[in-house]
C-alpha cells in the first residue's frame, strides 16, 4: 500500500510534460497504446509513424534523419521542448536527437535501445549489398504471413482472441501496417544506416544533456543487456533500470512497469530540478546509473515505484 500511495503522491504533483513515442523496426504508433492509456492526463503522448512507416511521407533513413524528422514534427505542432521515449530503433532516433537539439529535448527514456554491442552477425547480413536486398525482400514478404498464420492458430487454439503482450513479435511483425513506401525498403535501409552510423551515434551521446533513463530486461535476445549497460556509462546522467521478464518487446508485454517507470523518472527529475533551483530537468548536473529489477506483471507498480530512492 505504500508504493501506491507514493506512486499516487507523483502522479498528483508531476507537471506537464510533452511526451514523443518513437517505435522500433518495425513497429507502428500502435506499439504504444497500452502504455499511453497508463499514463496520467499530465503526460500528453505523440506517437507517430517514424519516416519510411505507415502514413509518414518521408523516406526511411538513419539516425541523424530521424533525428532531424523528430525536431521538424515539434516544430510543426508547436512544441518548443519535449520528452523523447525510444524502443529499440526509435531509442538511437531519440539519443541522436537529444544531441543533436540540447536545448529542445527535456528528458530522454530509452526501451531495449540500440546502442553500443548492439551489431551481430544477422544485422550485417541484413545490409550486406546484394544478399541484404534479397534477405529483407524475402523476409517482408514471407515472415508477414508466416507470422499471420501462427497467430490466428494460436488464437484458435485458445478460444479467443490475443492479447496485446502475448506473442509480441509475432504480433509486430504479423501486423506491420501499410505505409507509403514499400517497408522491405525501408528496413533494408535502417540496417544499413544502423551499421554506418552507430558509430558516430556513440560519439556524440556523451553531448547528451538531459536525463536519461534506461529500461531494458536481461533476457532480452534482441538487443543484450551488455548495450544498455554501455550507454549507462557513455552518458554523463543516466540511469538503468531492469525489467524482468518482459524481452524486447516492452511497450506491449510490460505496459504496467514501463507507464510507473516514466512517471517515477519524471517525478524524481522535477523533484530533483526543484533541490537545486535549476530551470531544466537535470539532475544537478551529476552521473547517476542504478539499477533495479522490476516484475513485468502484476507487482510491476508496486515494484518501480521505490526504484529512484538512491540517487537523491
Amino acid at each position: 500500500m505504500a508504493a501506491d500511495r507514493r506512486t499516487t503522491y507523483r502522479t498528483s504533483r508531476l507537471a506537464a510534460h510533452e511526451l514523443v513515442l518513437l517505435h522500433g523496426q518495425p513497429g507502428s504508433p500502435a506499439d504504444w497504446q497500452t502504455v499511453t492509456a497508463r499514463l496520467p492526463a499530465q503526460l500528453h503522448a505523440i506517437a507517430a509513424d517514424r519516416p519510411g512507416y505507415g502514413s509518414s511521407r518521408l523516406p526511411a533513413g538513419g539516425f541523424a534523419a530521424g533525428a532531424r524528422a523528430v525536431l521538424d514534427d515539434l516544430d510543426a505542432r508547436g512544441i518548443t521542448r519535449a520528452v523523447l521515449v525510444g524502443h529499440s530503433y526509435g531509442g538511437g532516433v531519440a539519443l541522436a536527437a537529444a544531441a543533436l537539439a540540447p536545448r529542445r529535448v527535456e528528458a530522454v527514456i530509452l526501451l531495449a535501445s540500440v546502442g553500443p554491442g548492439c551489431v551481430n552477425g544477422w544485422d550485417k547480413l541484413l545490409a550486406a549489398p546484394g544478399t541484404g536486398q534479397l534477405c529483407a525482400l524475402a523476409a517482408w514478404r514471407l515472415t508477414p504471413w508466416i507470422a499471420r498464420a501462427r497467430l490466428a492458430r494460436t488464437a484458435r487454439r485458445r478460444g479467443r482472441p490475443l492479447r496485446p503482450d502475448e506473442h509480441a513479435n509475432w504480433q509486430v511483425w504479423g501486423h506491420p501496417g501499410r505505409g507509403h513506401r514499400p517497408l522491405w525498403r525501408t528496413f533494408l535501409t535502417e540496417q544499413r544506416a544502423l551499421l554506418r552510423e552507430l558509430g558516430e551515434l556513440e560519439h556524440a551521446i556523451a553531448s547528451v544533456q538531459a536525463p536519461v533513463l534506461l529500461l531494458a530486461d536481461p533476457r532480452d535476445t534482441l538487443v543484450p543487456l551488455d548495450t544498455a549497460r554501455r550507454l549507462a556509462r557513455a552518458l554523463p546522467d543516466a540511469r538503468l533500470q531492469l525489467i524482468d521478464g518482459a524481452g524486447h518487446h516492452l511497450p506491449s508485454r510490460a505496459p504496467d512497469a514501463v507507464a510507473d517507470a516514466i512517471v517515477a523518472f519524471l517525478a524524481a527529475a522535477e523533484e530533483q530540478a526543484a533541490r537545486y533551483e535549476t530551470p531544466s530537468l537535470t539532475f544537478g548536473g551529476r552521473r547517476c546509473v542504478e539499477a533495479a529489477v522490476v516484475l513485468a506483471g502484476p507487482l510491476a507498480l508496486a515494484g518501480t515505484a521505490g526504484a529512484y530512492g538512491g540517487c537523491g
